[in-house]
Parts: structure tokens; C-alpha cells; sequence
């Protein structure tokens, strides 16, 4: 491409590529905005083994029970399959309780343990079918939460109203975000060139969509991606409290149902609730009718668990459409997307995670990063005071807008 030709492209500046119909022209090819690429590690790396604890006596029905810890404190999560012809709640808490007690046991510094429950047959990973119970003991709760477990009023275990669990309208997303990409007509995609070019010049919120705060203030967004993941998330939560910093969680609503009492967590440390799908599936290839409760359902349950309205969504894998936009809309939602994706789910390594973020700090950034990314994990401290060493405040997507 000639050079103005890429100058009038990067003044249209959109991120991904449209999908035109069959009787329109060819899309325009995907155009990234300033601050979008991140310099590419050496290739994407497999998630790093994590350690495991064995249970004495061992517990047949317990896959694996990890352990992970974020520079202060550890914590460990038990897998527990169960057959389906042995599932019940009773079953399910018997076996719950004696992961907790085992893995304390086998390791006493542990600052939390958390269990999960699911049937053996219909286990596809987290993510995939509901577990059939959930379960967690910080240390703080472990000396009573067995009284209270036997009396019913123990407040950090779940199980589902019904064993029967609906499946999701698609393919929950593997894929994580990376570009956003916007699916629809020519038009509909030089009306969003347009938007976000004005969007990147002044920031703030522009056709229902936040891309950027105002560039005039020296301060950046924090944001979690796919929340809560049982092993991860308490970590997250321990470090923003010990940097005394708050971020934006945009939770998937299947992983709220299943862990309630870490979303009542993050509202009580101060912390900003966004939705992020019930399923997380790819909102553009449905029905309005299933956009509409994919964002509702979700709205609700966090609503119900913590009592605050939820005000921002994140579209899964980064797909939207004008569609999208007018339903989120219609339910109070701006949608949220970043302009510095340091990449920590390739797991490319600490240091390239910390150099991605620095080279890409400018004030009003939105930072996207995951609560289940063993190297966003490490750095998270480092990025904390990398930003504000450069004089950034760090706050929830909420503090760009007001």
C-alpha cells in the first residue's frame, strides 16, 4: 500500500475486518488503530504444569488438586469427578469437604482452597457444563466452615437449583480476545471507521462504544477478561488489595452462576462488575433474541448477587456488530473494548508481558489482561508500578467516563 493510502487508512483507524453481503462490494480489509499491535513473542507457549498436591488418604474421586501462588500467598484448587449414577448434593458436599480438609493437610501454609465438582462424564474443562457443587474455604473460615456447612448457613458454597442445566445457544469461545472485530455491510463499517477515529482522537464514550479514555488525562483502565476462574481469581483479588488499585472484572455469567461468592468479593473490594456474555459465545452469528439473554441474563444475576447495575460489557473474542451494539444499548450496556492487550494468555514470558505494557502506556489506555494467565499474574505487580512510576493513576474503565 502506497504511503498515503495507509495515512487515510490509519485516519479511518478500525479495528477488524467486515463481513459484507453477497450483494455489496468486497469489505475494506482490517485497519488497527494506534496502540492496538503488540509486538509478537517468539510463538504463543503451552501453559506452564502446574504443581499438584497428593491427598493423604487419597480421594479417588479427585482429578487434580493445583496450587498457585502470586508472590504473597498460595492457594489450591481440587477437580473432583464424579460419575453421574454417584452424583447427588449430599455426594458432591462429602467429597468437597474432604478436599478441603485433604489439601489443607498436605499443605498447612495455604491461604485458601477451592472445590470444584462435576459429573465425570460431562466434564469438558472449565468452561464447558456447569459443576454440579462449588466450594470455598479461605484459612480465615477454615475452623468453622464444617459446623457451618452441617448447619446450612455456610455462604461459600453452591450448588445449582436444577441438576438439569441448559446448554449454551453456540460454541462457547475457546479463542481469546485479540482484535476486536466488527461484522457487518460497508456501511455499517465506515460508520464504525468513523466513530473510532473520533474515539481515538478524543476518547470517551461515542455511539454507545468506549475505545479510549481522554487522552489529556494521565491515567489508564485496568481490566479482567473470562471472570472468575477458581484458582486464579482469589490471587488477582490479593494483589489489587495489597496495591490498594481496582479494575474492571468482565465476568462470564455461566462462571457468576457457579462461583457467587467471588463475585460478592469483588464488589466488597471496591472493584467494577462488567458483562461478558452468559455462555461466551460469539454474540454476532446469533439471533437478537439470543443476544438479548445472553446480556440479560447476565445483568441479572450480577444485579442479584451484588445489588449494583451493571454499566459495561466486553463482547467474547473481540466480535461485534451493529446489531450487538444496539442490544447492548437498549439494556444500559457501553461496550468496552482496549487499546493495550499485553498478551499475557500466550504466555510469551514475564518480561515480554511487562515490555508489551510499557511501550504501549498513553494516558487514557484500557488494559486488557486475564484473571487466568499464569504470566498476567506474575506481572501484575510490576505493571502496577511500572504506570505509576510514569505518573498514571490506575483505575476501572468507570473512572474514564465520569
Amino acid at each position: 500500500m502506497c504511503r498515503p493510502a495507509l495515512l487515510l487508512t490509519a485516519a479511518l483507524s478500525v479495528v477488524g475486518a467486515a463481513h459484507a453481503a453477497t450483494s455489496l462490494p468486497a469489505p475494506l480489509p482490517p485497519v488497527t488503530p494506534p496502540g492496538q499491535v503488540q509486538p509478537l513473542a517468539p510463538g504463543t507457549r503451552a501453559a506452564p504444569v502446574l504443581p499438584t498436591l497428593h491427598l493423604t488418604p487419597a480421594i479417588p474421586e479427585v482429578r487434580k488438586v493445583e496450587v498457585l501462588g502470586n508472590g504473597f500467598i498460595q492457594a489450591a484448587h481440587a477437580l473432583v469427578l464424579v460419575p453421574s449414577q454417584e452424583v447427588s448434593p449430599q455426594r458432591a458436599l462429602v467429597l468437597a469437604v474432604q478436599s478441603v480438609q485433604g489439601a489443607y493437610r498436605a499443605d498447612p501454609t495455604l491461604a485458601e482452597v477451592d472445590v470444584s465438582v462435576y459429573r465425570a462424564e460431562t466434564y469438558r474443562g472449565f468452561g464447558g457444563p456447569l459443576p454440579v457443587l462449588t466450594l470455598s474455604v479461605p484459612r480465615a473460615r477454615l475452623k468453622t466452615f464444617q459446623s457451618e456447612v452441617a448447619a446450612d448457613t455456610y455462604d461459600r458454597v453452591w450448588t445449582p437449583q436444577n441438576m438439569e442445566l441448559p446448554e449454551p445457544p453456540g460454541t462457547p469461545v475457546q479463542a481469546l480476545e485479540r482484535l476486536p472485530v466488527f461484522v457487518g455491510t460497508q456501511a455499517e463499517l465506515l460508520k464504525q471507521r468513523l466513530e473510532q477515529s473520533l474515539a481515538q482522537a478524543g476518547g470517551g464514550v461515542r455511539g454507545g462504544l468506549l475505545f479510549k479514555g481522554n487522552p489529556a488525562q494521565r491515567q489508564v483502565a485496568l481490566t479482567f477478561d473470562d471472570v472468575p476462574h477458581p484458582l486464579y481469581f482469589p490471587l488477582v483479588l490479593d494483589l489489587l488489595r495489597r496495591e490498594n488499585a481496582h479494575a474492571t472484572f468482565f465476568i462470564i455469567g455461566r462462571n457468576a452462576q457457579a462461583y457467587p461468592y467471588f463475585i460478592r468479593d469483588l464488589v466488597q473490594g471496591g472493584h467494577e462488575l462488567g458483562n461478558h456474555t452468559y455462555h461466551h459465545v460469539r454474540l454476532p452469528h446469533l439471533t437478537d433474541a439470543q443476544i438479548r439473554a445472553e446480556l440479560q441474563s447476565t445483568n441479572a444475576l450480577l444485579t442479584r448477587l451484588t445489588g449494583q447495575p451493571v454499566r459495561f460489557f466486553r463482547p467474547p473474542g473481540g466480535e461485534y456488530s451493529q446489531r450487538v451494539l444496539d442490544i447492548a444499548r437498549s439494556l444500559g450496556l457501553t461496550t468496552v473494548f482496549w487499546t493495550d492487550d499485553p498478551g499475557d494468555f500466550q504466555n510469551p514470558g514475564v518480561e515480554t508481558v511487562e515490555a508489551r505494557f510499557t511501550r504501549h502506556l498513553r494516558p487514557g489506555g484500557i488494559i486488557l489482561l486475564h484473571d487466568n494467565a499464569p504470566d498476567g499474574l506474575k506481572a501484575l505487580p510490576d505493571l502496577l508500578k511500572v504506570a505509576r512510576e510514569k505518573g498514571y493513576g490506575v483505575v476501572p474503565a468507570g473512572a474514564l467516563v465520569r
